[in-house]
């Protein structure tokens, strides 16, 4: 496996809050298969984006010609790879990257196909997005990982784990509608998107109003990201599985679903209605958080994650 180059990937802004608060999760208690919703417990404030930690990038080859922008902190630690939204990229993760790191994770994020910095290639010929996941963990040696899907990322991660289930120590689903197709869910999500909310401005669709009001440095550096997010080759991609609620009572590993209190896409209500059909599920809510709570609030998202990931590691 060779390196591309290595570098600190990602740029910082100015500092508009305090250091990183400990790792430690308050008022979110562990429990058994479908351990009551717990929310966070602290105010919103601003958070400085963390300096990073130096990463390995790599162009990984995916099918049809397209290839996989990936960047990966490498290590011994238990590998964690993070799904981005579809709003992003592999750029969305600079307040995960150097404190998963930090607490001995191998973090891997990338860009899916025509995704920033990564090629579409051709449609016709190309794979599924977790058949595309699964090619870039061969291709990082990785045995069994942690994986996260952030949004439209959730499915992905969803879709991977019925396919490759084997191939997880657990999954966590953040701020998503998890793909599902039940005609009763697919009604239920439209009624909560209401015309004229698609032609909303994204940044009001995917961010919080405690965020937007508070922090516009940060609003500017998600749009940022944002805006560079999507390639003129990018194009769909199609899952391997039909994501169902009897899909969902199928999985086995354990599963971590996290939503904001203000989601406009996937409420508190939607999570719960989802979490009844897992086996093995803890559900959280970050107060004062949007449809990006790993970005909006990420001291606390960043709590949950790593507390979870340690429970069931290998070594759990």
């Amino acid at each position: 496996m060779n390196a591309d180059r290595t570098s600190a990937a990602f740029s910082r802004r100015a500092v508009v809050g305090g250091a990183l608060a400990a790792l430690a999760v308050t008022g979110a208690a562990p429990g058994p298969a479908h351990a009551g919703t717990s929310h966070t417990p602290e105010p919103w404030e601003p958070v400085a984006i963390p300096e990073q930690v130096p990463v390995t990038e790599y162009q990984v080859p995916v099918s049809g010609g397209g290839s996989l922008w990936c960047w990966d902190t490498g290590g011994d630690g238990e590998p964690v790879v993070l799904l981005h939204p579809g709003s992003g990229s592999g750029e969305s993760w600079p307040y995960q990257q150097p404190v998963l790191a930090g607490a001995g994770f191998r973090v891997i994020g990338y860009s899916r196909r025509g995704a920033y910095g990564s090629v579409a290639g051709t449609r016709a010929e190309s794979d599924t997005a977790s058949g595309d996941l699964d090619t870039l963990a061969d291709h990082l040696g990785l045995d069994r990982f942690h994986v996260d899907g952030s949004a439209a990322g959730g499915p992905v991660a969803i879709d991977y784990a019925l396919s490759y289930g084997d191939r997880l120590l657990s999954l966590t689903v953040s701020g998503s509608v998890m793909g599902i197709q039940d005609a009763e869910y697919q009604a239920l999500t439209a009624s909560l998107q209401p015309d004229p909310f698609g032609d909303m401005p994204v940044d009001f669709k995917e961010l919080g109003p405690s965020y937007r009001g508070g922090d516009p440095d940060g609003v500017a550096a998600w749009l940022a990201i944002h805006e560079r997010a999507r390639a003129a080759d990018s194009f769909p991609q199609s899952l391997a599985n039909t994501i169902t609620w009897a899909a969902l009572e199928t999985l086995t590993l354990p599963v971590q679903l996290i939503t904001g209190d203000s989601d406009l896409y996937s409420p508190p209500s939607l999570m719960r209605l989802n979490a009844q059909h897992l086996q093995d599920v803890e559900t959280h809510v970050v107060t004062e958080a949007g449809h990006n709570p790993h970005w909006e609030q990420p001291d606390a998202w960043n709590r949950l994650l790593i507390r979870f990931l340690r429970r069931h590691g290998r070594r759990s």
